[in-house]
């Protein structure tokens, strides 16, 4: 709780950057937009391309959630066909199949109608919160709550299963993807040639955005613990896959797991829809630029969405569901850094243009923001002695490492076309 607090802060710090630049470059490509003008050719490319692989890892990501929220619910009734074994994890052809058709039909949605994709990520975010607020208000007047359920307050070790007392250790190693639990309010303007609100409201919505994750991220995982007197035990053992589904059971029966049910699949098909749209744009906008083949800039004739954009998203992403749920933590590593790295464009683009425009207190928050987000970057890229939860795991490196070498190739052969 106290790590997504502190992420929230610093987020919010960072959001004040965007709320800057988005009215005076309201165009898609969003940061990539900012670090062309302000660093050159070269830096965008770069600031474009890992911001591609932040806002594209959080789409198989959320696909990988559906089987298990399938099997929480209603059992193992996706656990048929052939299936095979990543990293000690059993994938079914019925968990790839409700995942691939999930992916194919929301993509098709983006491609068909950006207004009605729209709407349906507004009711599903009400949904959301509606849920999240019902299991709160449940939790604190439920007899099974009680305060001395939280402890260990510093988790424990599941091999030995002694409290730890690594207080930095456990603060850090959730703080360090702060850029991956509160992204989605720097989507905004990716959109914005497409979406048409005033920008002065800008803010507000990015500032609610973030606070809003942050109580839904603080509400769900100390529901999950203060429940239950032994819910290191419970974690230890495997008792649960899914404890925050157990703990909505206790409180509520039947109805609170549904409201959970509710709650994570609104979570997972926005997140599907959300980062469609941005890194479809981010993806178009490059194109058009002459940084990405120029048929990723293609924009559909009936509907005037970038078609081909949004299919590149989505095969790209359908490697979600071949990899499993395994590959959660792999797709959040990298969704961190890509993130981190165009923070880190947004804030010193604001740093420079304040100083021009001798904004003094926006100079201070976007050299501020810099700073937290190239902390960001090193936390995750750098093993340091000490903190050995914190950075990257062996697979999202070799990740970030394929993800490079297609960037470097992707530029050699744009360099002829360059505008």
């Amino acid at each position: 709780a106290i790590a997504l607090m502190l992420g929230a802060l610093i987020i919010v710090i960072i959001s004040f950057s965007y709320a800057y630049m988005i009215p005076k470059y309201p165009r898609a490509g969003g940061e990539f937009t900012f670090a062309r003008v302000f660093f050159g050719r070269n830096a965008a490319y770069v600031c474009g391309w890992f911001l591609i692989a932040g806002y594209l890892s959080i789409v198989p990501l959320n696909a990988t959630w559906l089987g298990i929220i399938f099997d929480g619910l209603f059992g193992p009734v996706l656990k048929f066909g052939f299936h095979y074994n990543v990293a000690g994890f059993d994938i079914y052809a019925g968990e790839m199949f409700i995942a691939m058709f999930t992916l194919l039909l929301f993509g098709e949605l983006c491609i068909m109608s950006v207004q009605t994709a729209g709407r349906l990520q507004t009711f599903l975010s009400l949904m959301l919160a509606f849920s999240v607020i019902i299991l709160t208000v449940a939790a604190i007047f439920s007899p099974y709550v009680s305060a001395n359920n939280l402890y260990p307050l510093w988790g424990f070790d599941r091999a030995t299963g002694i409290p730890s007392s690594d207080i930095s250790g456990s603060i850090l190693s959730t703080l360090v993807i702060a850029p991956w639990i509160f992204v989605g309010f720097d989507t905004v303007p990716q959109a914005a040639e497409e979406l048409n609100f005033p920008h002065k409201k800008v803010k507000f919505i990015m500032i609610t955005a973030i606070l809003f994750g942050c109580f839904v991220y603080v509400a769900n995982n100390t529901l999950a613990a203060i429940v239950f007197e032994n819910w290191p035990e419970l974690i230890a053992e495997n008792k649960y896959t899914w404890l925050l589904l157990n703990a909505s059971e206790r409180l509520l029966g039947l109805p609170g797991e549904i409201l959970v049910g509710i709650a994570v699949l609104s979570a997972v098909l926005t997140g599907i829809m959300g980062f469609y749209m941005a890194s479809s744009r981010l993806i178009y906008s490059m194109s058009q630029d002459g940084y990405l083949p120029e048929f990723l800039g293609r924009v559909d004739p009936v509907h005037r969405t970038p078609k081909n954009a949004i299919i590149f998203c989505m095969v790209l992403s359908l490697s979600g569901p071949v990899l499993g749920r395994e590959a959660l933590s792999w797709f959040g590593d990298m969704a961190s850094v890509g993130v981190s790295v165009g923070f880190g464009f947004t804030c010193a683009s604001t740093f420079i243009l304040a100083i021009r425009e001798k904004r003094i207190t926006t100079a201070f928050t976007g050299l501020l923001g810099a700073v937290f987000s190239c902390m960001f970057l090193f936390l995750q890229l750098v093993p340091v002695p000490g903190l050995e939860g914190v950075h990257l795991g062996r697979e999202a490196y070799i990740m970030l490492a394929v993800w490079l070498v297609l960037g470097v190739i992707f530029f050699w052969y744009q360099r002829p076309a360059e505008k």
